[in-house]
């Protein structure tokens, strides 16, 4: 397939402009595209994980899972071919390009590269089956809406961790100028005939994420200034923000609580590179600090996960910086404690390293509180992995949930290992490690992305085997976690049934 040219991000003069023509008509699926087709075999997967080996080495870190797929949804804006690196090879990452594909968008992958090319989209309705799968695959509502006038999405699938209300997108779209309703399980959005979306200004009454995102799509393309407030400041809002700027978008303020968003009736595609996924290093930072083991890893962004290296000085780690990357120091394992290194590569900068040793040599890991919030405080996504590390330290710690409030389904299950959790509806008291006292190997079951993972690092430090059934929701988010563990030291298998003849 012969693919349009694409241009680089901030560095060349605007491409040519591509107008779609107004005769084009946009279709919404028929009744027999949108049935479910009769569900393949599904294999159940397995890990079997023998706990008590030390970790050492270095460990690459994936692309951002959430930030390719709101990326990935804001090809839907571009003319012309977008060339993403970094986007981790993932089910969500998938879906998400089998979402793009459904509504005639050509995506290709090729030696690690993805590219999309949206010109051909002939459909505002993308595949029921498909967005139900993950929460990103809603987000396609406000491109679609912003470049074609209209869309009827379905409402967003993912974990089952808490309610996911779409009010806050519909009314921002609504802020916009759009007609949108909520009918038959999907939403169905129109841009006023004539006119498309125009800048307008919203509120947001929570910093959500994806609605965030959702809205400055869809107010990258609206005629006229556009601001929202109270917005989320993640690092994936900046990543897309920084994505569509390099696109032609004119976004300031990514990064603060406010946007200021001037729209552009044309957007063209461009290269970008998806930046390092926070959750994948903070859940490798965990994984040495639960092993009390030595490893490094690269590329990573500090302040990207400042809050946990916070929490991990707090436990007795010592966390230091030097330019440049390193391999574990054997004089460091003798501590019994972890050290992370972690290498920064950003725009023109070369990068950090950070080392977390112990304070103190023979010490252990010492338990301390943490509460949810929205970036820069605490991330909920690393919430169940650091419980399992609780679990490991000495003292109490209190764990309290504010963004989900079903996100403790981890706890029973790290309650087979021996944990001692109390859970009061979405704060626990996890009470760590007594002396002598060791988490032993059991079956357990993953119920959501996060918490299977933190099952994982809880049977990396269990005595004797630990047995792990739903893993697929694990791949959902890591970019093959066993064999990244595997290569580090770790007793890690991935049990693959074979289905039996019919």
């Amino acid at each position: 397939m012969a693919l349009p040219s694409f241009t680089l991000s901030h560095h060349q003069n605007p491409p040519k402009t591509y107008f779609i023509s107004p005769k084009k008509q946009y279709h919404t699926l028929s009744r027999l595209q949108t049935q479910t087709p009769a569900k393949a075999l599904t294999i159940d997967p397995k890990f079997t994980i023998t706990g008590g080996n030390k970790l050492s080495g270095h460990v690459p870190i994936s692309g951002s899972k959430n930030s390719a797929l709101s990326i990935l949804a804001a090809t839907l804006c571009c003319s012309g071919t977008s060339k993403l690196h970094g986007v981790p090879n993932l089910s969500d990452t998938r879906t998400m390009a089998s979402i793009l594909r459904s509504l005639g968008a050509e995506v290709e992958v090729y030696n690690g590269e993805m590219l999309v090319n949206a010109d051909g989209v002939g459909s505002v309705e993308p595949l029921s089956e498909e967005i139900e799968k993950i929460r990103g695959g809603f987000f396609v509502i406000g491109p679609l809406l912003a470049r074609f006038g209209e869309a009827a999405v379905a409402l967003p699938g993912g974990c089952d961790i808490g309610a996911r209300p779409v009010d806050l997108y519909i009314r921002g779209l609504r802020a916009l100028g759009a007609i949108v309703e909520l009918r038959d399980g999907k939403v169905h959005a129109q841009a006023p005939k004539g006119r498309g979306l125009v800048g307008g200004r919203f509120k947001l009454d929570y910093p959500s994420v994806g609605a965030t995102e959702t809205l400055m799509m869809a107010a990258c393309m609206a005629d006229g200034v556009t601001v929202l407030s109270n917005v989320a400041k993640e690092p994936e809002v900046i990543d897309l923000a920084h994505f569509l700027t390099g696109s032609g978008a004119r976004v300031e303020g990514a990064g603060s609580d406010t946007l200021f968003i001037r729209g552009k009736s044309q957007l063209h595609g461009s290269e970008y590179v998806v930046s390092p996924d926070r959750v994948e290093a903070g859940t490798f930072m965990l994984a040495a600090a639960i092993t009390r083991s030595s490893i490094s890893m690269s590329p990573v962004i500090p302040s990207h996960v400042a809050c946990l290296t916070d929490k991990l000085l707090a436990a007795g780690c010592k966390i230091t910086c030097a330019h440049g990357t390193l391999e574990s120091n054997a004089a460091f394992n003798v501590c019994s404690i972890a050290q992370i290194c972690l290498y920064r590569q950003q725009s023109e900068q070369m990068g950090k390293q950070i080392s977390a040793i112990p304070a103190y040599i023979g010490d252990d890991l010492r338990g301390f509180d943490i509460r949810t919030r929205p970036f820069p405080g605490f991330p909920t996504d690393l919430q169940p992995q650091a419980m399992a590390l609780l679990t490991t330290c000495n003292g109490f710690s209190l764990v309290e949930e504010t963004v989900f409030e079903n996100r403790m389904s981890h706890v029973r299950e790290l309650r087979k290992l021996g944990a001692k959790i109390r859970v009061c509806g979405s704060t626990a008291l996890v009470c760590g490690k007594e002396e002598e006292s060791a988490m032993l190997g059991s079956q357990l079951l993953a119920m959501d992305l996060r918490g299977g993972v933190s099952l994982v690092l809880a049977g990396l430090a269990a005595e004797g085997v630990t047995e792990i059934s739903g893993i697929a929701h694990v791949d959902r988010g890591y970019e093959n976690i066993d064999a990244k563990l595997r290569f580090l030291g770790a007793d890690i298998k991935r049990l693959i049934p074979i289905p039996s003849p019919l």
